[in-house]
């Protein structure tokens, strides 16, 4: 293999595809970047044998073509020192070294053959194919990717719930206190079907996508899904289980709501659970037709804390309990500038939706759970 390539432009593609090599790998190879030079075309591909990227550049001065397998951090590490430059890369003594030029000096690494690298899976026959805007893709994760949950007895819950039919798409993430449901209905697929997509890939994707008028296209059978945009390629193992049925949790019949603006609701939340207890980080609402006071306090430390904001509320005075760390990162990952919650009773799930201007082409659903305070 030998090739001419800038450095910035190489460091930008393994920066990328360095986002699934492992800290520890269970496998020696997967430390590496795997090399495809064919034409004009460098295929470079990382894995942790669970996500894999490939990222494919061109490379305008290619002298021999090649496979070999590339220790990773290194390599990276070495590119971040060089400003934008030429850098040839050769391999020497029977494809055992590779040799890095440039202007004023050269490196050497040790490389490795392709053979013990993981083969790229590929879809299952009677997988199934749809293709989402990426704006519309980033924006299904941003909104929901922070409820997911970590638990080992019930992994489905550690991932997005992505829900697509001939209507609409929704992607659902809950981790049981608090659950969230994005749905677009301007994006549509040809056939009814679903998957869990694990929160690591699709944390990458959320690292990797763009808001731009680039198209993705997912193709999914029963153990992976593949995605496929802008020159890269991933490909990751889906969560096998049955997700719950999120849709009848979600409470159609809270009578009482509560109009308030986000920003003014997030801060006076912020600034009251100082005082909460560290254990259980409650907070207390006290909602009226007119204002909403919040409260907390830690009995064991002698401290409290309490706000009144205004509100617009259609409904009997209640008092109702939540853990302000859930509250906040709902309304901290909300677009919306002014916020209905719909409530039922202190014992039923409260709902946050928008209060403004509906979008017919976005909804955003958030239900939290309350919490017995004194």
């Amino acid at each position: 293999m030998r090739f001419t390539v800038s450095s910035s432009e190489l460091l930008r593609h393994l920066t990328a595809v360095s986002k699934v090599i492992p800290a520890k790998p269970a496998i020696n190879i997967l430390e590496n970047f795997l090399f495809v030079l064919k034409g004009n075309e460098l295929e470079i591909t990382g894995s942790d044998n669970e996500t894999t990227l490939k990222t494919t550049m061109t490379i305008e001065d290619v002298r021999e073509e090649g496979e070999i397998v590339v220790p990773a951090k290194i390599l990276t590490d070495s590119l971040k020192m060089f400003p934008d430059i030429p850098l040839e890369f050769k391999t020497i003594n029977n494809d055992n070294t590779l040799k890095v030029n440039w202007a004023s000096g050269e490196s050497q690494f040790q490389i490795f053959t392709s053979d013990d690298y993981p083969v790229l899976k590929r879809p299952d026959e009677g997988a199934v194919s749809a293709v989402i805007p990426s704006a519309a893709l980033l924006a299904g994760i941003n909104a929901t990717l922070y409820a997911t949950a970590e638990e080992e007895l019930r992994p489905v819950m550690n991932g997005i719930f992505v829900d697509m039919s001939p209507e609409e798409v929704s992607f659902v993430a809950s981790d049981s206190h608090k659950l969230v449901c994005y749905t677009r209905g301007d994006v549509k697929s040809n056939e009814t079907a679903s998957f869990i997509l694990h929160k690591k890939p699709a944390a990458i994707l959320k690292a990797l996508l763009t808001n731009d008028e680039e198209s993705v296209k997912m193709t999914y059978d029963n153990k992976n899904a593949f995605f496929e945009f802008n020159g890269t390629l991933m490909i990751c193992r889906l969560i096998d289980g049955r997700y719950p049925a999120y849709k009848s949790v979600i409470p159609k019949n809270n009578q009482s709501k509560m109009l308030i603006d986000r920003n003014t609701l997030l801060n006076s939340v912020k600034r009251v659970s100082v005082c909460s207890n560290q254990a259980t980080n409650h907070i207390k609402f006290g909602i009226t037709p007119s204002s909403l006071t919040i409260s907390a306090q830690d009995v064991g430390f002698n401290i409290s804390s309490h706000e009144t904001i205004p509100c617009s509320y259609d409904g009997e005075p209640m008092e109702i309990g939540f853990k302000a760390n859930f509250i906040t990162e709902i309304l901290a990952s909300l677009p919306f500038e002014q916020v209905s919650m719909e409530l039922a009773d202190p014992g039923r799930a409260a709902l946050i939706v928008n209060a403004g201007v509906p979008d017919p082409d976005e909804t955003i659903t958030s239900l939290i759970m309350p919490v017995r305070v004194q």
